[in-house]
C-alpha cells in the first residue's frame, strides 16, 4: 500500500466538528465542578496510555483454547475479565461512556467482519487503546458502510469475491472487535507468540494476521522514504 493509496482514508488533519463539542462540554463541565482540568488531564493520559495488547491476548487465548473461544464469542463483556478487563468498570474508578455491551465477532473462511462507527467515534479502548486518526475520520466512517471492499483495498486487504464482507456499527450501548482467523505456519506458538502478531488493525478488521509481522516491527524502508 502506498501514501497516496491510504490518502483516501486519513483525510484532513484540521479539527472535527466532534472535537469542537468535545472541548465546549468539556470547558462547561469544568466551569461547573463537575471535575477538574487536573481531572481531565490524568483521565486522557490513562486513556492514551492504552494499547492494543488486551485484545491480542483474548485472541490468541481463543485460538489456543476451545472453550474460552466460545466464551469469549457468546459473552465478550464477561471473558474480557480473564485479560483484567472489566468493562462495569474499566477505569477502576467508575463507569465513563466506555461501558457497553462488547461482541467478538469470529472471521472465518467465508465471512470477513470489519467495525465502524458511523455516528461519531465509538470504540473498544479498554481491550483495543485508543483508536487510530484515520478510524474517526467521515472519509472511513461514511464510505465503509457503503464501499467496504473499495476501502479495505485501499489498506492493502483484497478479499475474494466469494468472502462476504460483514461491516458492524458500533454505537453508545455496543461495541465490537474482530476475531481473525489464525494464519497458518503458527503452529506449536505460544499465547505470547500469537499476541504479537494480532494487531490493532487485524482486530478492526483491515488487515490479517501474518506470521512474519508484528506491531512492533519498522515499517518497510520504501514507506518511509528511504531506498
Amino acid at each position: 500500500m502506498t501514501h497516496t493509496e491510504h490518502e483516501h482514508i486519513e483525510g484532513p488533519a484540521e479539527v472535527s466538528e466532534f472535537e469542537v463539542l468535545e472541548r465546549a462540554v468539556r470547558e462547561l463541565a469544568i466551569e461547573h465542578g463537575l471535575f477538574s482540568a487536573e481531572d481531565h488531564r490524568r483521565f486522557a493520559e490513562w486513556a492514551e496510555a492504552r494499547t492494543p495488547a488486551k485484545g491480542s491476548q483474548l485472541v490468541a487465548k481463543a485460538w489456543l483454547d476451545p472453550a474460552f473461544k466460545q466464551q469469549l464469542l457468546s459473552d465478550g463483556t464477561e471473558a474480557s475479565k480473564a485479560v483484567g478487563v472489566d468493562w462495569l468498570d474499566p477505569t477502576g474508578k467508575g463507569t465513563p461512556s466506555d461501558y457497553t455491551y462488547f461482541y467478538v465477532l469470529e472471521n472465518t473462511p467465508k465471512v470477513h467482519n470489519v467495525i465502524v462507527c458511523t455516528l461519531c467515534s465509538c470504540y473498544p479502548r479498554p481491550v483495543l487503546g485508543m483508536s487510530p486518526d484515520w478510524y474517526r475520520t467521515p472519509n472511513y466512517r461514511r464510505r465503509l458502510v457503503r464501499r467496504p471492499r473499495e476501502v479495505l483495498a485501499e489498506f492493502g486487504l483484497h478479499l475474494p469475491p466469494d468472502v462476504e464482507v460483514r461491516v458492524h456499527d458500533s454505537n453508545q450501548k455496543s461495541r465490537f472487535m474482530v476475531m481473525p482467523m489464525r494464519p497458518e505456519g503458527t503452529e506449536g506458538w505460544s499465547e505470547e507468540q500469537l499476541a504479537s502478531i494480532v494487531t490493532r488493525d487485524t482486530m478492526i478488521g483491515v488487515a490479517l494476521p501474518n506470521p512474519e509481522w508484528t506491531a512492533a516491527n519498522p515499517p518497510n524502508e520504501k514507506i518511509g522514504g528511504r531506498r
